[in-house]
């Protein structure tokens, strides 16, 4: 038996004036998605437990099977992983962003996608003038890094993503609570720091949002996840361009496919992650496909971007894999965003999402197209959605 699980990050969203009070999945020409969804079993997921943030650490814990509840320490020891950082005992990874700061707001959560060679520098900069005993910074992906405490004071303060908070004012919204001065000093002093930084001047000179300050949150200790392989008997891979992603798969022993081209932004290879998967799966019972876009696209506003994205999924990622996987006797293929990230609100929401799944074992057709509000009308709802995972494995969705 082969599995795909493919995840349109943040795809969910609400209905749109713009759009004819349709979501963006309903505008957009999505027939693999819906052949999957007409064809196979439709239904809702819960992906983020009551008291948590919604964000893609929580729900992509949920899809891949593992209750939160149980085994959550945050966002940032997950994608520490996958920069092959060893966390200690008492380390405290934490997420540092590169932000753009101006006149006291946050203008921009990704210093406009800066380039990984530039954020290199600024973090090289970072560990020059503030690293000691206690601090250490490591270059991640674009924007997203990693900072490492391993001082005495726990971490524990009240962190704001930077994703929720674009447009708003600073000092609103900085780190509260027990450790949060830690925190406070250092994004203070890096503005100082990096406001004329070379690759800032440049950056200005092209009329480009500079990474003139880091955003610090999304700490946490060292989880610890049971392997994947262990808890239901098959061995999986991941592509996706993103940390996060690529940490979970560290820690539950999935293999990590490097694709080339694979951005984690709008301009990311989809044809090259359909292919890499249809190889990938050759070798291994479950390859898990996540892509960035649609998400990007929702924490920027950009309605048209998302329903490009979205249409790429289907035709470039969703439609070769699907035709990929009829050459093998028993499959399985489960589509699901990890979480909403509506037009209307930039930011993640706690709804619950849609899900289909085709293949052996879904015989019973929900004869309707895949979308937000077709999932609900079939009455189907996994509360738990850790759950689903074994469910899809099994052939006992429920």
């Amino acid at each position: 038996m082969k599995f795909c699980v493919i995840i349109p990050d943040g795809m969910a969203d609400y209905k749109l004036e713009k759009l004819s009070g349709r979501t963006p999945l309903e505008a957009a020409r999505t027939p693999n998605m819906d052949n999957i969804s007409s064809n196979g079993i439709l239904g809702l997921v819960n992906t983020v437990p009551k008291k948590f943030k919604p964000g893609s650490d929580v729900a992509c814990l949920s899809v891949l099977g593992y209750n939160p509840k149980d085994c959550y320490t945050g966002r940032a020891p997950l994608e520490s992983a996958s920069l092959g950082i060893e966390l200690g005992e008492n380390d405290w990874a934490v997420r540092c962003n590169l932000i753009t700061a101006n006149d006291g707001i946050l203008v921009d959560f990704s210093a406009g996608h800066i380039s990984d060679k530039e954020a290199k520098l600024i973090m090289s900069m970072l560990n020059e003038k503030f690293a000691d005993k206690d601090v250490k910074f490591y270059a991640g992906k674009s924007y997203r890094n990693i900072m490492v405490y391993s001082g005495d004071v726990d971490i524990e303060a009240d962190c704001t993503p930077p994703h929720d908070i674009t447009g708003k004012p600073i000092t609103k919204n900085l780190p509260k609570g027990k450790g949060s001065e830690i925190l406070f000093d250092l994004m203070r002093d890096s503005f100082h720091l990096l406001e004329n930084h070379d690759v800032n001047k440049i950056r200005v000179d092209l009329g480009e949002n500079p990474a003139n300050m880091i955003w610090l949150w999304g700490q946490g200790k060292r989880p610890s996840l049971t392997p994947f392989e262990e808890l239901h008997g098959i061995s999986g891979a991941v592509i996706t361009g993103v940390d996060l992603l690529r940490g979970l798969a560290t820690y539950i022993g999935w293999n990590i496919i490097e694709v080339p081209g694979a951005t984690a932004y709008l301009d990311t290879d989809y044809d090259a992650k359909a292919q890499y998967a249809i190889e990938a799966l050759e070798t291994h019972d479950l390859v898990l496909i996540h892509i960035e876009a649609p998400d990007e696209a929702g924490h920027e506003g950009n309605t048209h971007e998302k329903i490009r994205a979205i249409e790429n999924i289907d035709k470039k990622i969703i439609g070769p894999v699907l035709d990929a996987l009829k050459k093998y006797d028993d499959f399985r293929i489960l589509v699901l965003p990890d979480h909403y990230t509506p037009i209307s609100k930039r930011t993640h929401t706690s709804d619950p999402v849609p899900f289909a799944i085709y293949g052996a074992g879904c015989e019973n057709k929900s004869n309707l197209a895949f979308s937000e509000s077709n999932a609900e009308q079939t009455g189907l709802r996994v509360k738990k959605g850790y759950q689903l995972m074994s469910q899809f494995i099994e052939g006992n969705i429920r």
